[in-house]
């Protein structure tokens, strides 16, 4: 089957892009509107970008209501957030925070997170989370314009926060901390350690 994606509606490409790049690691982000009000919320398209400097990506899509989301407005007013690594025990309420819930709504309440304060950044990081990123936003690319747009949000990590039940040797492991993932529909995954497998990268042609 073949898809010609300028012919089709843009729900339909979302729902076929979404089963095709998946797994999809989850960035769980909080911020703070300029007021301080505080928001929560999962992104799927999420990204390492590189290390020098450190930088991670993500990519709120247009909200078919109210345009730009929250969390990139208070990006984009406050320069500040914190991305968190997603556990199977957070899913339900992960879940729960995507909700549309209006600005003077903070997620760390409606779906039943704790806060914990951050080092480098104004936002709480989530106390739930093994692993948290606080970063400071670089740039934000916008690519189209209305519901799904894409809105790239390249961001500087500043500080990491690992639990110390995750690591081994003094880095985190992912075996342990067996990180969800969003696959198309409403299918989520697990990356359970029994499912990994090792390959070293080729040292000759």
């Amino acid at each position: 089957m073949e898809f010609a994606l300028e012919t089709m509606e843009t729900t339909e490409c979302y729902r076929l892009l979404t089963r095709l790049v998946a797994p999809r690691p989850i960035a769980f982000v909080s911020s703070l509107d300029a007021a301080g009000r505080g928001n929560l919320a999962p992104f799927s398209f999420f990204m390492l970008g590189g290390a020098a400097p450190p930088s991670v990506v993500i990519c709120p899509l247009g909200d078919r209501r109210r345009g730009d989301k929250d969390t990139l407005r208070n990006i984009e007013s406050t320069g500040e957030y914190v991305i968190h690594v997603v556990t199977e025990a957070m899913v339900a309420r992960v879940n729960q925070a995507s909700f549309d819930y209006p600005p003077e709504v903070d997620e760390f309440d409606a779906a039943g997170f704790t806060r914990v304060p951050s080092v480098r950044v104004r936002p709480p990081r989530v106390a739930e989370s093994p692993v948290a990123m606080e970063c400071r936003r670089f740039q934000v690319v916008r690519h189209g314009s209305g519901p799904m747009a894409s809105n790239y949000i390249i961001g500087e990590v500043v500080h990491v926060h690992v639990d110390d039940a995750v690591l081994t040797d003094g880095l985190p492991d992912t075996h342990l901390i067996q990180p969800a993932a969003r696959l198309g529909a409403n299918d989520w995954s697990i990356t359970r350690a029994a499912m990994h497998f090792s390959l070293a990268r080729p040292t000759a042609p």
